[in-house]
This record gives structure tokens, sequence and C-alpha cells, in this order.
């Protein structure tokens, strides 16, 4: 099942003496199944040098972590259904996991069932492999795995410590935040797990780890090293940005320091913006990540659910008080920009190193159901108007843990080691 996209397609194609428009084509539609499907960029096809200008695959290198082939064979891992499991899921409780933020623990806060805890993602042609905590804290020993983003990407790396952390014994384990970096320690294996805080990953008015609610967003073009000075050394890197873009059609963006007394800024269209932080991106990840020896994710967008005009629901309403999932295979929601995934696969397509995209969006679409929703500590009191209409203050945004971002780790550990 794929998600509804179309191709871009022009309107019209100049022929040159050496390429066809045909090839062209092909290619453009390369890119989108790459992007679709999760592969490593750097290792879907190159134009051949052949006369008839056939396109010539790549030889598939192996990739750092990589362990074998997924049980089945390769196959599409993003796309296919949702399975009941009660038997094996959640993979961890809520009230054993001292590292989920308040804001994140909907049992803590009153949510009174737990149906969302039970799903399991099955493919429709292989098997996910188990997660295994052991195989990934030996991979782990002696280096630095990193999550690099916004709080969505914060979700994934406290999933991912709950996953692992009890193995550990109490006094070999901590976590400690240091502005912008929380770090946790696995002092028996010499290995860190770390979030650092980059919503934009561009320096940003909004980069303070703690206050950084600000409505008139600005990102300062060319600032990528800002942020990832405190990047480079890692081996394992875990890249999300979506949600602090989507403020509009445009976006702000900075030429210049935000030092400046008299700041140059202009407005270009948010496709445009997320195109220069992609390109941002690439660049330091040639620059800063050697391919032979790391491997770098990009988690794709994480889908909301307020509004649930959306999948059929009555409006004025969201994800407050659903308890079951999307069924049509098919739903794409109205907040997940399909020129944004069209951006991501034109950037990531011109890679030099190898890139592996977690197309996480369809499969996260039909959980209107996992969200914190009221579930939640509240970052503010609630007035009697909220506390009287709880859709007013529902959070459709953030996944309550244990549940979804569970998955979306069992993806990156599919991922990284049966490429």
């Amino acid at each position: 099942m794929k998600p509804p996209f179309s191709s871009p397609t022009s309107s019209s194609v100049l022929r040159k003496a050496r390429f066809s428009p045909y090839l062209f084509t092909l290619l453009a539609f390369i890119v989108f199944v790459a992007v679709l499907y999760g592969e490593d960029f750097s290792c879907i096809v190159e134009l051949g040098s052949e006369s008839d200008g056939r396109p010539i695959e790549k030889r598939r290198e192996k990739l750092p972590f990589a362990i074998g082939e997924i049980e089945g064979g390769r196959c599409d891992v993003f796309s296919g259904m949702w399975v009941r499991d009660e038997s094996n899921r959640p993979l961890y409780e809520e009230s054993e996991c001292p590292y989920i933020q308040p804001q994140l623990t909907c049992q803590e806060h009153g949510r009174p069932e737990k149906e969302y805890q039970f799903w399991r993602w099955k493919p429709h042609d292989c098997s996910l492999p188990n997660f295994n905590a052991t195989l990934m804290l030996e991979t782990l020993r002696g280096k630095r795995m990193m999550f690099v983003g916004d709080s969505l990407n914060r979700g994934q790396y406290v999933s991912m410590v709950c996953l692992l952390h009890s193995l550990i014994p109490e006094d070999a384990k901590s976590m400690e935040t240091f502005d912008s970096l929380t770090i946790f320690t696995a002092k028996e294996y010499n290995a860190t797990i770390e979030f650092y805080w980059a919503p934009f990953l561009l320096e940003s008015n909004s980069d303070d780890a703690v206050i950084h609610r600000v409505s008139d967003r600005i990102v300062r073009k060319g600032s990528i090293n800002k942020h990832g000075k405190h990047w480079k050394g890692v081996d394992i890197l875990v890249f999300n940005t979506y949600l602090w873009w989507m403020t509009g059609l445009k976006m702000k963006i900075l030429r210049g320091s935000f030092d400046d007394e008299v700041k140059d800024i202009v407005e270009i269209t948010t496709e445009d913006a997320f195109r220069m932080a992609m390109k941002s991106m690439l660049k330091w990840v040639e620059k800063n990540m050697d391919p032979k020896k790391t491997r770098v994710f990009f988690t794709s967008m994480s889908p909301s659910h307020a509004k649930s005009i959306d999948w059929g629901g009555e409006a004025g309403k969201n994800c407050y008080n659903e308890t079951t999932m999307i069924e049509d295979p098919t739903y794409w929601g109205s907040d997940c920009r399909k020129s944004i995934m069209e951006v991501i696969g034109e950037v990531f397509s011109k890679s030099k190193v190898p890139i592996t995209f977690l197309n996480i969006t369809q499969l996260s679409s039909y959980r209107r159901d996992a969200h914190t929703s009221i579930y939640k500590k509240q970052w503010s009191p609630l007035t009697p108007e909220q506390l009287a209409n709880p859709v007013s203050y529902a959070d459709c945004v953030h996944w309550c843990l244990p549940g979804l971002q569970d998955t979306w780790n069992e993806l990156l550990f599919t991922k990284l080691f049966y490429p």
C-alpha cells in the first residue's frame, strides 16, 4: 500500500542531443520510489554510459552495522497493516521506564484504556525481526547514537532508551541534560544514546530547549554548523524535521546573524526553505560522516490528527476520545504536505553518501488512537473553558509511550541491521 502521491510532471520537456525525456521521467519516478520505500539513496540507480542510455543498477555495498537480510527477502517494510498482538505488546510498561517525560505518560495521567498499546506493525510481504535489545547494546558498545530534531524525535529517542534500559543495572546508567543535549549513558558499554534539540536543524529563534514557543519563527540561512558541531563523532545519526516548518505557506529566513542590529529577513515558500535546510544537512553529512563506519537516518513527517473531517468524522473534532485506528488503507491526512516529501526525494537523490529514509508517515497516519490527547502533563493550568471542552486542548501531535514510536524504533532496528 502506497501513499497517494502523484509524481510531478513537466508540461514540456526540451529534447537534447544526449538526454531523452523518457530517461528524465524514469529518474523522477525512481526518486519518488526511493522516498516512499525508505531505500538508501546512494544505493539505488545511476545513469549508465551505454549508447542506448539505459540506467545501470549500482552495486549495492554492505552498509555499516548490517548483519544480513530480512526474513523473506527484501521488501517494503513500510507497507503493511496493524495487527492486534496483546501477547507481545507493549514492549515495556510505562511504569517501568522512568525516562518518559510526563507529557507522554498517558496512563499516569488518566487514560482509561490501553488498546493503543497492543498493536504490532506487519509488512505485507515479510516479517519484521524482533527488536533485540542485547544486539543493539552490543552494537553501541564504545559508540554514540544521536537523535537530532524536534519533540517528536525526542519521543523516539525516549522510546529507544526505554527499549534498552532494562538490560542495564541501575548503577550503570544515567541520563543528564545540558541545554539542548540530553545524554543517556550505558556505562558498562561505554555507549551513549543522545538527543539534540534542533527543530529546524538550522539555527533559529526556537532553539531554546525549554522556552521555544515562538509564533514568528525565523530560520538562519547557512547555519548548520551552529548545531552540527555537537553532532561530530556520532556513529548512528537519526534526523527529523517537519512540524516546525508548518506555520503557513511562507517562512522567514535570516540572511546574516541574529546579533545584527538591523536584520536582513526575507520570506520564501515553505518548500524552498525546507529545501535549503535539507541541502545544508546533506552537505554536513557528506563532510562529517564516514559512510564506511557510520549510518545516517532521516525520519519522515509524523502526522497529526487535528481535523476529524479528514477521516469522515464530525467537523470541529479531533483525536480526542478516539480509541480505534483509521481503517482506510489509502488515508492521507491534510496535515502531511506531499510537496515536502517531494523536496526530500529531490535533495536526497543527489546524496553522495547513503541516507536511510524511515517512511513512518503512512503507517502512523492510521493511528488517530495513539496520541496523548488530554492524558498528559499540561504546560500551563487549564482554563474553565478548556476543561469544559477537552477537544480544545487535546494534543493530537505527540504520541503516548509505550506506543506507536516503539514501532518506529523497530523499523530503525530493521533498517540498521537488515537494510
